[in-house]
């Protein structure tokens, strides 16, 4: 950081020996005009004269189109930060929600049960603890996510607010001081000059911070690239949206699995030992009497050690398990029992419904939940903003360093031939008025 601070230096440099250079130059300038009392010299040169004009409109063409250029590029620059900010925010939303879906749908799965089966209660234990670590968890990334964007905000805002007066001062200094030194207002051209001998040393001053940012960025679009290869790393990127910690998430992914588990087993146990059994009646609340086809079981798409399994010929998918059992539920009596064919009552279909969604939506985050182990979400978020965002922003961050280096380089000649042109205009009139009567005397 320090080192790209130094970029601006020379910048810095340039504003002081302008101000200290020029301020001496007028007091120098201020003070021959009153000591001097012999009578002035009207030398009048035509190529002086035209040539000061020339460079004079081609400076204030220049002035123009460098405030025109800031003006739009720090609008643009301003925009893609805006939207860079919008999205690190909607990626720590995205987290939270997601990480607030999967805790609800483990604290939902201890209450789920089918049958007289539910959860063990040392895994409902270990719900009950990881819910009260991540909750704190899982607010991290949006919460450091909103107060650094909060920062950069109430940055940029009033740097905007600065430059767009430092582009419309200039625009309208450069065009006063054209107009007056082609009238010839003098006078008026002296206060000018005044005006913008502070105004370029400023302008001077943005143009050190100007090319600061711009190098900053750079090195952020940089040092993003570099994290992207190295998330472990611990830098200022790690703040901006850092990754969840690990043994936390590893923990999450490793309960979600296990209920997913055990959610199906329990759905599958009961589809085989009362819904496709034929118990007789004295079975107790084994028997409703079912009757009709067999229920298809569940596949469990995890082992018992939470690897991957692939589901075999007749299990239902967690996606459409529900609207196939749908087919198996009868009509029942106020006491439960059936009267028409079917395996499955009303209730116990809720309840395996009830297990299924939950079983579906812990399953279906298990890619995020990797993520959040491996900080590939950070990853990828970072990845995008350097390849979708940094190259604009690069961009127009040096354009705005481009037009505060032509706004002051040009404002500062153009002082320079404001001086030059407006005395050359003086002693041309001086020398059209005097020069006929001279002839005429010597005639």
């Amino acid at each position: 950081m320090q080192s790209v601070a130094y970029t601006g230096v020379p910048l810095l440099a340039t504003a002081a020996t302008w101000f200290l250079i020029f301020g001496l130059c007028s007091l120098i300038l201020c003070c021959c005009c009153c000591c001097r009392r012999q009578k002035k010299s009207y030398g009048y040169s035509r190529i002086a004269y035209a040539l000061s004009l020339i460079l004079l409109i081609l400076f204030s063409i220049t002035a123009i189109t460098g405030s025109g250029f800031l003006y739009t590029a720090q609008g643009k620059f301003q925009v893609s930060t805006t939207n860079i900010l919008e999205y690190l925010l909607n990626q720590a939303d995205t987290t939270v929600e997601k990480l607030k879906d999967v805790l609800v749908n483990l604290v939902a799965a201890k209450e789920v049960g089918v049958g007289q089966n539910f959860l063990p209660p040392d895994i409902q234990s270990n719900i009950d603890i990881l819910g009260n670590m991540t909750n704190i968890s899982a607010m991290i990334p949006k919460i450091k996510t909103q107060q650094s964007s909060k920062q950069i905000q109430n940055v940029l805002l009033p740097v905007r607010q600065v430059l767009n007066i430092i582009a419309a001062s200039m625009l309208l200094l450069a065009l006063l001081g054209f107009m007056f030194s082609v009238f010839g207002l003098q006078c008026f051209v002296y206060i000018l000059m005044i005006i913008g001998w502070i105004l370029v040393t400023g302008t001077f001053i943005l143009c050190g911070i100007s090319l600061v940012l711009h190098n900053i960025v750079a090195d952020t679009c940089v040092s993003m690239d570099q994290w992207v290869e190295n998330p472990t790393a611990h830098s200022a990127l790690s703040e901006v949206l850092p990754c969840m910690d690990n043994a936390t998430a590893n923990d999450i992914l490793s309960i979600s699995k296990h209920v997913t588990f055990l959610m199906v087993g329990i759905v599958n146990q009961f589809i085989t030992n009362v819904a496709n059994n034929d118990v007789p009646p004295n079975a107790g609340p084994f028997y409703y009497n079912q009757s009709g086809p067999l229920v298809p079981i569940l596949c469990n798409p995890l082992n018992f050690d939470n690897t991957d399994r692939r589901c075999t010929a007749g299990e239902m998918d967690l996606s459409n398990a529900t609207q196939v059992w749908g087919n198996y539920v009868c009509n029942v009596l106020p006491s439960g029992m059936c009267t028409s064919m079917g395996r499955l009552t009303p209730t116990s279909y809720g309840q395996m419904q009830a297990a299924v969604n939950v079983s579906y939506t812990l399953y279906h985050y298990g890619p995020f939940l990797v993520d959040l182990v491996d900080c590939n979400f950070v990853r990828e978020t970072f990845s995008d903003i350097s390849e979708d965002h940094c190259p604009g922003l690069r961009r127009y961050s040096y354009r705005i360093y481009v037009g505060l280096v032509m706004v002051s380089a040009a404002v500062m000649l153009s002082m320079i031939f404001w001086l030059v042109y407006a005395r050359e205009r003086r002693h041309r009139v001086y020398a059209k008025k005097f020069t006929p009567k001279i002839y005429s005397q010597g005639v």
